[in-house]
């Protein structure tokens, strides 16, 4: 298991302008909430791969990876879904430079690991959060989940009432 940190002292490394270092961690993300439905994340510290690189001056390069996975009511069906997210976000840090290449995540050599990684999933997730990427949802009629209920599953329509007057027509032969 890798070692839990939520922040990062960047100069601890002491590494000089263009060498690297990549480090195995993990990091705690803070659950997400979705139209009153919590999801957290899982597991509760996510292995992350953060590569280091060192530039000119006091500047960084920034590369975190990881997978998570969210656990919670699929938007369409509201059965549990758990999908899979990859994340590989990159980041520059080179103070003194224009506002651009200015990271929110590092302040005075600290890198933000906790903030960093959950802003990066939150980019990462979709619109909706579905159990299956086919999935049918609920019947808007009787709400039957249509992921079982199978494609024999259909309701009489009501006819439009724009219509309704030509079934009153009479033809007689």
């Amino acid at each position: 298991m890798a070692l839990r940190t939520d922040t990062f002292d960047l100069g601890g490394l002491r590494l000089s302008a263009g060498e690297g270092r990549s480090l195995d961690l993990s990091v705690a993300v803070d659950p997400f909430s979705f139209g009153g439905g919590l999801y957290p994340v899982e597991p509760a510290a996510v292995p992350v791969r953060l590569d280091i690189s060192k530039t000119t001056g006091d500047g960084y390069a920034l590369r975190l990876r990881f997978e998570a996975t969210l656990t919670g009511p699929c938007m369409r069906c509201l059965e549990s879904a758990s999908p899979t997210f990859g994340v590989d976000a990159r980041e520059v840090s080179q103070p003194g430079e224009t506002e651009e290449l200015s990271s929110p995540y590092v302040h005075r050599g600290i890198l933000d690991l906790h903030r960093w990684a959950r802003d990066a999933l939150a980019l990462a997730l979709p619109a909706t959060l579905l159990c299956d990427a086919e999935c049918a949802g609920l019947c808007p009629v009787c709400g039957a989940n249509l992921n079982t209920a199978g494609r024999e599953h259909v309701h009489e329509r009501d006819p439009d009432p724009r219509w309704a007057k030509l079934s009153e027509i009479r033809f007689e032969s």
